[in-house]
């Protein structure tokens, strides 16, 4: 799918979903990482993480540009866009759009893998265990003010 089926698909979708004609542009952003789509106040237009269609199928994609629309459509109108607002919600729910959209495999995968440090002091044998690497010059133990060394990750 390209920049110009996705217009076709978005324009088609307001017309159906929303009995409202979609006037903007809509793109595929190869920039986003953690987001479905996003809706763009100041020029109308929204954005659309292609990952989304490849990973996880246009279902998905037709549910996160029925919720950019539901943004597009009610800011248009002057009424709350935001997702707190009981406006977005109502909208959300008559058009059976999906408040948020679903995670990425490949996001789901890194947030497994997370590394762990093992710091160890060199005179009480405390253990410490960080996500984060630490400066070994600037940090001592805890308990006994000794040396800290890497014990492994």
């Amino acid at each position: 799918m390209d920049n110009d089926e996705l217009q076709r698909l978005v324009e088609e979708i307001s017309n159906t979903f929303f009995e409202k004609p979609f006037r903007h542009q809509a793109i595929f952003n190869p920039r986003l990482r953690t987001t479905g789509g996003r809706y763009l106040l100041k020029s109308h237009n929204i954005e659309m993480n292609k990952k989304y269609l490849e990973q996880l199928g246009r279902e998905e994609l037709i549910g996160i540009i029925k919720h950019e629309l539901c943004h597009y459509h009610l800011h248009l109108e002057g009424h709350g866009y935001k997702h707190g607002d009981q406006d977005f919600k109502w909208l959300l729910h008559k058009v059976g759009a999906p408040r948020y959209c679903s995670t990425l495999p490949e996001t789901m995968e890194k947030r497994r893998i997370q590394r762990s440090l093992t710091y160890l002091c060199t005179e009480c044998s405390q253990v410490y265990k960080r996500k984060r690497k630490l400066d070994t010059k600037k940090y001592v133990c805890g308990r006994c003010r000794g040396k800290l060394a890497l014990a492994g990750e």
